[in-house]
């Protein structure tokens, strides 16, 4: 019988992968609990396992007394001497029992006890190796669907793919193979509960660690990661080793290896972005394949305008604003995108700005702080008006009629506006920002069905 449970013992350790000895303690708690659900907590007793003989060995102890008040805890010297003739009063003896007389109750308590703690065992060790796998590709089958999003089968445990970390658009059925990253493993009570993701910009990292060995090996680094998910996606990249082109390398021969990303995420493009310290190279090679005239950069607002040709517009933005949208997360700065007949209009109504605040000799932050962002605003307003401007007086303000009247600024600038009004539609041609609103959207699908976007595509 000893051996019986040896045996029992080693098998169960090795097929489950729970320690050994944390399966022996397993044994001995649950025994420990079958005999004080029989005896009562009140009785002292020991459990453990002996090697040699291979079983369980419970023994009681009994503080030999004069007078037995509690016979559960206390031995008589005459009764304790017929085991052992030189004991004394207080005394402590220890008696063996039979864990076979621990009766049918205790015997499924304790067996209920021993399949608990190895569910436990097995799920801290299930949970300890995806905590170690956490930020790595796995792959399980579709087992079913529920409110929270489809679970995953991955062998010893399941995992949850989230509704919110899946690739819109895609479709799933029971028994499709998945590959998915792990995002999270968190301890449940039920056991561990794994977390994945499809969409997860990381996962774009890990799928070029397994396909591309010069991102493996850190030759070629990922610097970025901006997704689209299902649609598009743009990835930077440097190469620490001026011998390795880093798009080649990950782009591969032929195509061979970004195809192989390409077709686990069902299609998804994927812009392969030089990254650059200078940010306006950066900004220039993210929103490829646009051409950009120049590039204007606010460092303290993280700010960049970029001035494209008046037919690049279409391919600077993109679908639905997608281009701009994924190079201003790639980039972590607001970019807004100026055709360049806008821009020299910008440019013309603000140094016609300058030069009305350089005859008051007021700087123009007065103007604008006023409500004045044009000539035509100064020329057409009442002097009354104008007199809310911070350091203006009555002279200053007739020197400022005269000097528009002279330098014709307020009617170049009144015909630039008009052609403005009646060419150009607003929020679209002349100034697109990365937050597009639905009613950009339509328009820039308009604008996208045009030849121009042929050259985006």
């Amino acid at each position: 019988m000893g051996s019986e449970l040896k045996k029992a013992i080693d098998q169960i350790s090795k097929d489950r992968g729970i320690d050994r000895d944390l399966l022996i303690d397993t044994l001995e708690e649950a025994v420990r609990s079958s005999v004080a659900r029989k005896y009562g907590d009140a009785m002292d007793i020991e459990v453990n396992f002996n090697e040699e003989a291979g079983e369980i060995e419970v023994y009681q102890f009994k503080v030999v007394a004069e007078e037995v008040e509690d016979e559960i805890s206390e031995i008589t010297l005459e009764e304790a001497k017929e085991h052992d003739p030189n004991v004394q009063i207080d005394d402590e003896m220890g008696f063996k029992l039979k864990v076979e007389d621990l009766g049918r109750i205790a015997a499924q308590s304790a067996k209920q006890v021993i399949i608990q703690r190895m569910r436990d065992a097995e799920q801290e060790i299930i949970y300890d190796e995806f905590k170690n796998r956490m930020h790595e590709i796995v792959s399980g089958i579709i087992q079913r669907r529920d409110r929270t999003g489809w679970i995953i089968n991955l062998g010893r445990t399941e995992a949850v793919l989230p509704k919110n970390e899946q690739i819109p658009r895609e479709r799933y059925k029971r028994g499709d193979r998945v590959q998915s990253f792990v995002i999270d493993v968190q301890k449940e009570s039920r056991g561990p509960q794994i977390v994945v993701s499809r969409s997860h910009p990381d996962y774009m990292t890990a799928l070029f660690k397994r396909e591309v060995p010069e991102v493996d090996d850190a030759t070629v680094k990922i610097m970025g990661v901006a997704r689209d998910p299902g649609l598009r996606a743009k990835v930077a990249v440097n190469s620490l080793d001026r011998d390795v082109d880093p798009v080649g390398a990950c782009v591969g021969i032929r195509g061979s290896r970004i195809q192989n990303i390409v077709q686990e995420l069902r299609g998804e493009r994927i812009d392969i972005v030089v990254w650059s310290q200078d940010i306006a190279k950066y900004a220039q090679n993210a929103l490829s394949p646009a051409v950009i005239t120049r590039i204007a950069v606010d460092e303290d607002e993280k700010i960049l305008e970029v001035v494209v040709p008046d037919d690049q517009l279409t391919v600077a933005i993109g679908r639905k604003g997608q281009n701009v949208k994924l190079a201003s997360r790639l980039l972590g700065w607001k970019i807004d995108v100026f055709t360049e007949s806008r821009y020299g209009e910008m440019n013309a109504s603000s140094k016609g700005m300058d030069q009305v605040a350089s005859v008051a000799e007021i700087p123009v932050s007065n103007f604008i702080s006023a409500g004045f962002e044009s000539v035509n605003q100064v020329a057409n307003a009442s002097e009354e008006i104008l007199m809310s401007i911070s350091g203006m007086t009555p002279s200053k303000i007739s020197d400022i009629k005269s000097a528009i009247m002279l330098l014709g600024i307020g009617d170049a600038e009144e015909e630039v506006t008009e052609v403005t009004e009646t060419e150009l539609p607003e929020e679209t041609d002349e100034q697109i920002e990365v937050s597009v609103s639905e009613e950009d959207d339509q328009k820039n699908d308009e604008e996208a069905e045009t030849p121009a976007s042929d050259e985006e595509e």
